[in-house]
């Protein structure tokens, strides 16, 4: 498998419309050719590529910040001399005065395939600066590693943020390079928008299911540091609205589906498995227990059941972690009916809603956990609506 990236190098021809023309990039940590130089590097190296800019989205161009919503500044590159700024800093959105240092955007993040990783957001709101002005986008294409499948609620209009671009559903199913196709046509941008596309990609190809199992697995943020984290991510990912761990502060965040010093792991297991066990399919559950070192709980030991998404547990049509997850919520709320699982704090610069609401683009999700007539029935009903209508509204941007 090539990507997008791996394959303009390897063509002059496909470089060819940016000979004589001023060329940035947008890139973090994975943005490596299959041999691990760094895009930056590579693209520097090239002699008929003129850079004259680099951006970083969230965590950073070199990824350094290791927790979430931490802020980058800008700075330059000491080796090339031009300006790298940040988009999860002064702005998120970048400027005018941003956009005027060059004339195409080479786009090369890869993505987890859930809506709420903020590279999907500054995709679009990259396309959104550029749209009128003449300047191009190209996306060099990188695998969805959650692969094909659609599972969540779809944002409510109204409950756009940072990490809500759009009307889609958590797992949305789609590589960058298709998103971009369907954020144009969706917000009817005027953007010169280009793909260069993966040669080889097999989404439904067993065993990685979207990840080529012979390509290097590495962090596209701190907190992304396996395939399983990103199978699992459109689930844990909700525990950031919550009380319970989501295990940062451990070696393997956002693979537990909770962790809590005040809560019996093995009852809440079985609560689930009581409620709806064809939504723990696909996946093997572990009980565990850790003792985070920073972030929620710090030096308390917490009782947790970890995902295992992986290897012979893993069953790729059957896996729903976003299921998984709220099942979760619901067998807590079921055992503890009083317990504080809403966290109420500001969830990336949305100050006035639950970061509960602002993960999912709506309250449904908490007020189905809150209800205790709800059944999981209710929920399947409201979410397979959802993710029918967005399999259908997708597929004419699909490339692969």
């Amino acid at each position: 498998m090539k990507t997008g990236l791996d394959r303009l190098l390897a063509s002059p021809a496909l470089r060819r419309p940016l000979e004589g023309r001023r060329v940035a990039l947008v890139a973090h940590p994975a943005s490596l050719t299959q041999g691990l130089t760094h895009a930056l590097d590579a693209l520097a190296a090239c002699p008929d590529v003129t850079l004259t800019a680099a951006f970083g989205p969230q965590h950073g161009l070199k990824g350094d910040k290791q927790d979430n919503m931490v802020e980058t500044d800008d700075y330059r590159d000491p080796a090339l001399g031009i300006p790298v700024f940040s988009l999860y800093g002064q702005v998120r959105r970048p400027s005018a005065a941003m956009i005027d240092t060059a004339d195409v955007f080479l786009f090369d993040l890869q993505d987890l395939g859930c809506r709420i990783y903020t590279f999907v957001t500054t995709l679009l709101y990259l396309l959104e600066a550029c749209h009128g002005t003449g300047k191009a986008v190209w996306v060099l294409d990188r695998p969805n590693p959650a692969g094909r499948p659609v599972e969540g609620l779809t944002l409510v209009p109204g409950w756009e943020s940072f990490v809500g671009a759009g009307p889609m559903p958590m797992r949305h199913g789609m590589t960058l390079g298709e998103m971009g196709r369907w954020f144009i046509a969706h917000y009817n941008l005027d953007v010169d928008y280009h793909v260069v596309t993966m040669e080889g990609w097999e989404p439904q190809a067993a065993p990685g299911f979207g990840w080529p199992t012979d390509r290097l697995w590495i962090n596209p943020s701190p907190n992304a540091a396996s395939l399983a984290m990103a199978r699992a991510y459109a689930g844990t990912v909700m525990l950031e609205g919550t009380t319970l761990s989501e295990g940062r502060g451990t070696t393997r965040p956002l693979e537990v589906l909770f962790g809590a010093p005040d809560l019996d792991a093995l009852a809440v297991r079985a609560e689930m498995e009581r409620l709806a066990p064809d939504w723990l399919a696909g996946t093997a559950i572990r009980e565990c227990w850790f003792e985070p070192t920073f972030h929620k709980h710090v030096g308390t030991l917490c009782h947790a059941l970890m995902l295992h998404p992986e290897g012979a547990f893993y069953d790729h049509g059957a896996f729903r972690p976003w299921r998984a997850q709220a099942l979760a919520f619901k067998a807590i709320r079921n055992l503890a009916p009083d317990y504080p699982l809403w966290r109420d704090f500001p969830y990336e610069y949305v100050l006035d809603k639950l970061a509960i609401d602002v993960i999912n683009g709506g309250p449904a999700l908490r007020e189905w956990v809150d209800d205790r007539a709800a059944s999981p029935a209710d929920l399947d009903r409201m979410a397979g609506a959802d993710e029918r209508a967005w399999e259908e509204q997708r597929a004419p941007f699909l490339l692969y």
